[in-house]
């Protein structure tokens, strides 16, 4: 039978640990010197001075992020943050943001950093250090009133967390805080505390812990301890406090070590940790980049380093436990994983007591409080064949590869020390890339959804747009084009009067569906197969709303159907002339990689916007210093080839082209107005709830969707083929249109619209002239022939049209230029 560690304090001071069977194995006891405490419980699965597989470690933080969600429900969580405890916890607390749900985290921290101001502080009073500073780069991490995540190794007095929710429920009161620890060991007196507190403030504050339980005290046990820890010091070798053979700091590093430096290639911009704020967007980031460092890790590794210690460094605590877990997983190694701490804790070699061994070593990373011992738990003589130490920037100094620094000390005990520099992340300087003006991220609002805003389920789609239901936005369509010709207004300042199909014209549209929902279904399949094999593994889909939005859909739901992935989705606004909404590329940097992000529309005429979104990737990247949005659209059709990420290259009708709003979630075209969309909103759109018994933009999305089961095989083999063939865009659409525009005397590209789903918009929402149409063109055609019908547009057919159609309008439109009727007349 396995001796507790906790025993040998227990027979000789008379401390009890009650509680959950599971205490035992969770937590140890020794012996420092404080002249609060002198007993430490020693925690077997957090990773700090018990080395553990790392598995454990993180399995732990995550199961209790797992609970927090499971408390707080899907919505709430999606709105939580968490705060970790510097600096014990920064791990577990990193951790529990994991399992939340990749939630924004932030760590205190005992280092302060010169020019990112102090967001608040507290004391964490029976501590050694007791002072902790939070400094986030984004101010307005704490400032959201969503849930705040509380996370500590354990729960002792319930003091610090009372200090913490004191000072930061002043500067941002909310109405709910969640408490986390792998142990709670308060007394009822203390949980009486807590209770109390949350009633004198008015919020709800809730505890979720592994195990539970109460650490007795005979009287004296202060006095007891602290004259154990002095015989125990005054028999130990004469280098430093509490050292002792074999963990002494005498002696000089062997000739014979040589320190192997392991370029990790950290990514660029990717914090180390959560001392300035980890958003969703850096746990993709780090999430991607995991296994090649890993893997140079493991390349550097001796042939017969079977058991392997990774050791982080003081509140560096996540990043080394991620490598480690992923060298756990992908090496036939035994890993284990702890880190240094600023923590003087007694060694006493007895397998009852839980420090067996410790190196001491100065400081390395000239800390505010100025130099002193650091320590390392459990390392001497644990049979390492390997040890990996991991340290940011800022502590790989002279210290650490001095004669008595660490890696020395470490050399002494492993034939085989290898060195990890993780880069020190610098917070963006607050003046610059970023305007004075501009709101922070984290104070823009989150997405849109239904049923609020669309008709689409809020897991659809979450639209990044703000609601202008309530604003008279339309206006005559012949008004509209006077105005924009004219250079008066742009389009996107207002919006056309939405069209009012008749009852055969919908018949078109259904009977559009009946026959085209399997080429739909085959052309999403294709698209969203060559998505995920080419741009990313798990993409973050996009739309170019509108018309893009019912097409992310779709491949969300064959991302669902074939591979089981839940992917993101949102729709953002694109103005041509006005670039992309820059509001809603912040938002998605904050919460996810940019690099997985993936543009999607529905279909490339002769590709404006294809060069609109290039051009404005590059603006927004210049001016705010965010890289990774990758310009190429994945679009379902691609008749002008424009883009190298298609369904299709063929020109035919897709159904949700034929409609406006009621094929597309019941959402206006966007709007950008300065009157209405300042520089820190979101472009705007109406939600036409009014229009709702016209709805059929589900009815189009299921019409698609029950096609996958017979297209998946075809599917697949073409997007297998497409993804060997040379898909360079040629732009032959482009080159058409601009002959289009002269042989026709227009002189402007823009108001060549080639394709059938622009030719239809131009017949729903601008001033037709005429309409080209492919000789011997079929049924495709049929709703564009009633739609011109109706308004008096003729169609021309053209032998050997690059396009099935091509809409033109009016090329020099006054009001005058259309009958009282408001139909086309000849120029």
């Amino acid at each position: 039978m396995n001796t507790w560690s906790g025993t040998w304090v227990a027979e000789r001071l008379g401390v009890e640990l009650a509680g959950d069977e599971r205490l035992h194995g969770m937590l140890g006891l020794a012996l420092r010197r404080n002249p609060k405490r002198a007993h430490l419980l020693v925690s077997n699965v957090l990773g700090k001075h018990v080395p553990q597989a790392p598995s454990v470690v993180y399995g732990h933080g995550v199961e209790l992020g797992r609970r927090v969600r499971e408390l707080l429900g899907d919505a709430a969580a999606a709105r939580a943050v968490v705060l970790g405890y510097a600096e014990t916890a920064t791990g577990l607390g990193h951790s529990v943001a994991d399992g939340l749900g990749a939630a924004p985290y932030l760590h205190s921290t005992r280092r302060p950093v010169a020019g990112v101001a102090t967001a608040g502080g507290f004391e964490e009073s029976h501590s050694h250090a007791t002072s902790h500073l939070l400094l986030p780069e984004d101010p307005s991490l704490l400032a959201g009133d969503g849930p705040l995540v509380l996370v500590d190794d354990e729960f002792s007095t319930g003091n610090t967390v009372l200090n913490t929710v004191r000072d930061l429920h002043a500067r941002y009161p909310r109405e709910r805080y969640v408490v986390v620890a792998l142990v709670d060991m308060r007394s009822a007196a203390d949980a009486g505390r807590l209770e109390e507190f949350a009633r004198e403030i008015g919020a709800r504050i809730d505890l979720v812990t592994v195990a539970s339980g109460t650490v007795r005290l005979p009287d004296g046990v202060l006095e007891k301890g602290q004259a154990l820890v002095a015989e125990h010091e005054s028999a130990a070798a004469p280098s430093g406090p509490f050292a002792q053979s074999p963990t002494s700091r005498e002696g000089t590093q062997p000739p014979s070590c040589r320190v192997t430096r392991v370029d990790l290639r950290w990514p660029a911009g990717l914090p180390d940790g959560g001392r300035h704020g980890f958003t969703p967007a850096h746990h993709t980031a780090l999430e991607n980049a995991l296994p090649a460092m890993a893997d140079r890790i493991a390349t550097a590794l001796p042939v017969d380093a079977h058991r392997l210690l990774v050791l982080g460094f003081e509140e560096l605590m996540y990043a080394p436990l991620r490598l480690a877990a992923e060298l756990e997983r992908t090496t036939t190694a035994e890993v284990r994983y702890s880190t240094t701490t600023r923590s003087p804790v007694l060694a006493v070699d007895d397998p009852g007591y839980a420090i067996r061994t410790r190196l001491v070593f100065p400081a390395h990373d000239d800390p505010a409080d100025g130099p002193g011992e650091r320590y390392a738990y459990n390392v001497a003589g644990a049979g390492f064949d390997a040890v990996v130490a991991v340290v940011d920037s800022v502590a790989d100094t002279p210290a650490l590869h001095a004669p008595d620094g660490l890696l020395a000390r470490l050399a002494e005990h492993t034939p085989h020390v290898l060195l990890a520099v993780v880069p020190s992340y610098a917070p963006a300087a607050p003046a610059g890339a970023q305007e004075a003006s501009e709101r922070p991220v984290t104070m823009l609002p989150e997405p849109l959804r239904g049923p609020a805003f669309s008709s689409y389920a809020p897991e659809e789609v979450g639209w990044l747009l703000q609601d202008l239901s309530d604003v008279t936005l339309e206006a005559p369509t012949e008004e509209r084009e006077e105005a924009i010709q004219s250079g008066g207004a742009h389009y996107a300042e207002s919006l056309p009067v939405e069209y009012q199909p008749s009852e055969q014209y919908q018949q078109l549209f259904h009977n559009a569906l009946d026959t085209s929902a399997a080429r739909l279904a085959h052309a999403v399949g294709v698209v969203t197969e060559t998505v995920l094999a080419e741009r990313s593994p798990r993409p973050v889909l996009v739309s170019l709303a509108r018309a893009g939005t019912p097409v992310g859909i779709l491949m969300r739901r064959w991302a669902q159907h074939r591979h089981g992935l839940d992917l993101p989705h949102y729709a953002v606004s694109i103005v041509r002339g006005r670039g992309i909404d820059a509001n809603a590329l912040r938002w998605l940097a904050a919460h996810h990689d940019p690099r997985d992000v993936v543009f999607v529309d529905g279909w490339t005429g002769k590709g404006a916007i294809t060069r609109e979104l290039a051009q404005a990737v590059e603006e927004f990247e210049k001016a705010h210093g965010v890289s990774g949005f990758d310009p190429e659209i994945a679009v379902l059709a691609d008749p002008g080839s424009c883009v190298r990420t298609y369904g299709t290259r063929e020109d035919y009708l897709i159904p949700s082209a034929c409609l406006n709003s009621t094929v597309s979630g019941l959402i206006s075209r966007t709007v950008l107005r300065a009157d209405l969309v300042g520089p820190d909103d979101y472009h705007g759109a109406k939600y036409y709830r009014e229009l709702a018994d016209s709805d059929l933009s589900v009815a189009f999305l299921d019409a698609v969707s029950a096609r996958f089961d017979e297209v998946t095989e075809a599917a697949c083999a073409e997007a297998k083929d497409l993804l060997a063939a040379d898909r360079t865009p040629t732009w032959e659409g482009w080159a058409a249109v601009e002959r289009i525009s002269e042989e026709y005397g227009i002189h402007d590209v823009n108001l060549v619209k080639p394709g059938v789903g622009e030719t239809t918009r131009v017949l729903l929402r601008r001033v037709p002239w005429k309409v080209l149409a492919r000789a011997g063109a079929g049924s495709d055609l049929d709703h564009v022939r009633l739609l011109a019908e109706q308004r008096g547009v003729p169609v021309e057919e053209v032998p050997g049209l690059p396009y099935t159609c091509v809409g033109l309008i009016h090329p020099r439109f006054t009001r005058g230029a259309t009958g009282a009727d408001g139909t086309a007349v000849t120029l």
